[in-house]
């Protein structure tokens, strides 16, 4: 927020409305006036935050689409310029503790982990289809997982023998097929195999190169885009896209990472990384 600086009369986007704590904080600065569109295409989190925000929905305009049609949801609504632009890229609380779409693999669910359920991909379906080559490379460009060629083998071998449907399947291939000296000291086995399949599902790189690409055209001179993001994949393309866009002054040289005390009161915070670019 200090770095955003919404202002009373400012039109801001939040590109992920998630449970609503952003643009809350956003539409509680910038009163008695100030606007938030917000872009948000999980159904569920639009329900539960729309109840929260109900103190400000005079000045709050929630649109049902991914943060990559940025560009399609302002024209709609006639907006041309903003005052602000923040994205928060990952999973919400409501999708790792409540949504029961399979992208925790602390309790077996489904194997869905569409963050849209219009979308037609699901985790399921690309892990029952996909080559063995085609996983291995979804679980080495989106998941940095080093034991990516013998955890996409384990899958066809499995698979030929029974499909794959929830978490606890995966997490059991997972386990067995990476040996016993090669287990993260520090996170699950699993964890980015997980994160690889939700990328994919959900096609996330390339929404955020999107955004990347039309955030500052519609920033006002002098306005902030600001993007957090939870793991070095998705925060070397946004340093990288901030540092080459001419339009753009960086102001983080080095990402925003959470205080101790945050990642005390929110461990789910230890991860974030925040970066800023001004609007020339």
């Amino acid at each position: 927020m200090r770095f955003l600086d919404p202002q009373p009369g400012g039109v801001y986007v939040d590109g992920t409305l998630g449970l609503g704590g952003h643009s809350e904080e956003i539409l509680s600065r910038s009163g008695p006036d100030g606007r938030v569109i917000a872009f948000e295409w999980d159904e569920s989190a639009i329900e539960r935050s729309t109840q929260r925000l109900q103190p400000y929905a005079e000045r709050l305009t929630v649109i049902r689409r991914n943060f990559a049609e940025l560009a399609m949801g302002l024209d709609e609504l006639g907006v041309r310029e903003i005052d602000g632009l923040l994205i928060d890229i990952g999973l919400s609380s409501l999708q790792l503790d409540i949504g029961e779409r399979g992208f925790s693999f602390q309790r077996d669910e489904t194997l869905d982990m569409r963050m849209d359920n219009r979308r037609k991909n699901s985790a399921q379906e690309i892990l029952a289809t996909c080559s063995e080559q085609e996983l291995a490379d979804i679980f080495f460009y989106y998941g940095e997982e080093r034991q990516a060629r013998p955890i996409a083998a384990a899958i066809c071998r499995y698979r030929a023998e029974q499909k794959i449907e929830t978490t606890k399947q995966l997490v059991s291939i997972v386990a067995h097929a990476v040996p016993r000296r090669f287990h993260p000291k520090k996170i699950h086995v699993a964890t980015k195999v997980f994160q690889a399949l939700r990328i994919a599902v959900n096609t996330e790189l390339e929404n955020l190169a999107t955004i990347l690409d039309d955030g500052a055209r519609f920033l006002k001179p002098g306005a902030k885009f600001c993007v957090i993001s939870f793991h070095s994949l998705e925060d070397r393309i946004v340093k990288r896209k901030f540092l080459s866009d001419e339009l753009l002054d960086v102001l983080t040289t080095k990402p925003v990472m959470p205080s101790a005390e945050e990642v005390a009161e929110n461990p789910r915070s230890r991860s974030a990384r925040l970066r800023v670019a001004q609007k020339k």
